[in-house]
């Protein structure tokens, strides 16, 4: 049986982040790669697909490009 979530009155804190991530156009460049393996859901990989067909490109060079731009923004710390 699963616990019940108790929900308070307490404030809320929150912090706006600025945008990072690229659209999907940008997402069509490439650089060396190395293979992994991995499970996505149904979901993200129905999206990128369809984004790659009207792109021309990839669906799984879209994802690498993804990753890199997080990579890219947090990887520093």
């Amino acid at each position: 049986m699963s616990k019940k979530t108790k929900y308070t009155d307490e404030p809320i804190q929150a912090e706006v982040v600025r945008d990072f991530l690229p659209s999907p156009s940008e997402l069509v460049a490439g650089e060396e790669a190395v293979k992994v393996t991995i499970s996505l859901s149904r979901r993200s990989v129905d999206f990128f697909k369809a984004e790659a067909e009207r792109n021309h490109t990839s669906y799984q060079r879209m994802i690498r490009r993804l990753l890199d731009a997080y990579a890219d923004q947090y990887g520093d710390r």
